[in-house]
Formats: C-alpha cells, sequence, structure tokens
C-alpha cells in the first residue's frame, strides 16, 4: 500500500512538474520569433535597372510570401547573373511595347517589369513562356499575399519580356540579379518592423 502510494505521487509530481515546464517552453520560442524578425529597410521606390542582354529566354514565373516583403522570381535558365539586363519601375498605367496597347492591373500601384530577355525561342520563335498578353502570369496564385495584388503578362518585343506588377501601395522594392533569374522584392512595409 505505501509502495503504490509513493508510486502516485511520485507520478502526480512529475506531471505537475512536466506540465507547468512544458507551457513556457513553447510560449517562449513563438514570442521570440515574433519579435527576432527585423525588416530591411533602404530599398527605396525609385527606378532601377541594369543594361545588359541575353539570349537565354524566359521559362517561368513565380511568387513568394516572406516575413517582410513579396517576391517575383523570373526564370531565365543558362542566363548568367552578369547577362542578366532589366528595367523595374513605377508606372501610371502599363502600355504593351510593339503596340502601345493599355494593359489594366489592379492595385493601388503598378511595377512594370522589364527582362532583357525573350520569352521566345530565338531561332525559332517559338514561344518559351507559356503567357498571354494581357492575363495573369500562369500558375501565379495570389492569395494571401500582403503586398501582390496582381500580375499581368504584356509579351515579349525585340528581345525584351515585359511584366505588370500590381502591389497595394507604392512600397519600397529591390532587384537582384542572379544566375538563371531575376528576383523582385517589394516590401510590405516603409518601416523596418513586419
Amino acid at each position: 500500500m505505501v509502495r503504490t502510494r509513493t508510486v502516485w505521487v511520485a507520478a502526480a509530481l512529475m506531471t505537475a512538474t512536466l506540465g507547468a515546464a512544458a507551457v513556457p517552453a513553447q510560449a517562449a520560442p513563438a514570442a521570440a520569433a515574433r519579435a527576432a524578425v527585423v525588416c530591411p529597410t533602404g530599398w527605396g521606390s525609385v527606378d532601377k535597372a541594369y543594361t545588359a542582354g541575353t539570349m537565354a529566354p524566359v521559362r517561368n514565373a513565380r511568387t513568394g510570401r516572406h516575413d517582410c516583403y513579396d517576391r517575383l522570381v523570373i526564370d531565365v535558365p543558362g542566363a548568367a547573373a552578369a547577362g542578366l539586363g532589366y528595367s523595374v519601375r513605377y508606372v501610371d498605367a502599363l502600355y504593351q511595347d510593339g503596340s502601345g496597347r493599355y494593359i489594366p492591373v489592379g492595385g493601388g500601384a503598378i511595377l512594370e517589369v522589364r527582362v532583357s530577355a525573350p520569352a521566345y525561342d530565338p531561332d525559332t520563335g517559338a514561344p518559351t513562356y507559356p503567357a498571354r498578353a494581357a492575363q495573369p502570369l500562369p500558375g501565379v496564385d495570389l492569395t494571401g499575399y500582403r503586398t501582390f495584388r496582381d500580375t499581368r503578362y504584356a509579351g515579349s518585343f525585340e528581345g525584351e519580356t515585359q511584366i505588370g506588377l500590381g502591389v497595394r501601395a507604392r512600397l519600397p522594392f529591390r532587384v537582384q540579379r542572379l544566375d538563371d533569374r531575376l528576383v523582385i522584392d517589394v516590401a510590405h512595409s516603409w518601416t523596418a518592423t513586419r
């Protein structure tokens, strides 16, 4: 009887101790992770460009959500970072190169993204990216994004591919050239907190 009572008392004490210890251990990392996110600042919203060009064609465009910004990636397999030219700027409206056709883009502001790479095979003229002019980018779903509101493919003309990116407001952005891709990040806000 004494032995059984000792086992039950020990079990009750261990359960109470473990239960009390488990609550703060789980709550502390979540609060620390939330407080530890410091967003980059200083990107600005002025035009950004790099003069270069490649004959490697655009193959895909995709997006991603991050703590501090939304990201657009344009895949150009075979393009070296040094040869990947671009122009990214805020515009009042998006007009298709060549035709001048107006393409509506949703959102509070529009970023015009130009990549100095064709979206077609330079030898055959066959499309390498399955987008259609004035339509959203294929395979891109912006549900749940904090900054991105819309994407529109404007076309590929004379070796340059043009995309309209609708964002919530005129916010800071950065452009990164990497081998095989161009990355455009648009911040969620102007401040250093998420």
